[in-house]
């Protein structure tokens, strides 16, 4: 797979260097690839889902030892970006869990609290994006769709299969795009 690279004519306006001078983007999820959400998955198993509660409870996640050691060994190469379909509201609670876990510093993307999309689509357009402006080194995540559409449009892919997921949990990333 080739990887996604900046357009090298491009010059940043604060800084007046080209894009191609800058380090390359590592983009990591959260839930399930650096943070535990087992704990909170039982708000999926019923019906309805409780999204709320599944979200209101990721103050409380653990770090995944083996996401956080990938995420500060590719922040020696690479700034970070965290892309996750939490929605915005989660905002705050989750930059104090990044912060909390000494992960390191980065822009967090998340989902527009009414967006229902798939996160194979959300992330890809995000992935996209920010290839316009500068290298995507790797995607890792959990979501088996992410990575497969993230490999088929060209990007390197790590996949996290470090996490405990439960069906409810897999059927909310896979169809109701929430994760």
């Amino acid at each position: 797979m080739t990887t996604k690279t900046a357009k090298a004519s491009r010059t940043t306006r604060s800084t007046g260097t080209t894009d191609a001078a800058r380090r390359p983007v590592a983009v990591f999820d959260l839930d399930g690839t650096l943070a535990e959400t087992g704990h909170r998955q039982h708000f999926l198993e019923r019906v309805p889902k409780d999204w709320n509660g599944f979200f209101g409870a990721a103050g409380q996640d653990t770090p995944l030892a083996e996401g956080v050691r990938r995420a500060v060994a590719a922040a020696e190469e690479c700034d970070l970006l965290y892309l996750t379909g939490r929605p915005e509201r989660c905002r705050r609670d989750t930059l104090a869990w990044l912060a909390a876990h000494g992960l390191p510093e980065g822009p967090v993307r998340m989902r527009r609290n009414a967006d229902r999309r798939p996160a194979r689509t959300t992330k890809l357009e995000v992935l996209r994006e920010v290839a316009e402006q500068r290298e995507v080194r790797m995607l890792v995540d959990d979501d088996e769709l992410v990575c497969a559409a993230a490999e088929r449009a060209g990007f390197r892919v790590v996949r996290a299969d470090w996490a405990s997921t439960s069906p409810a949990f897999r059927d909310g990333q896979e169809r109701e795009g929430r994760t």
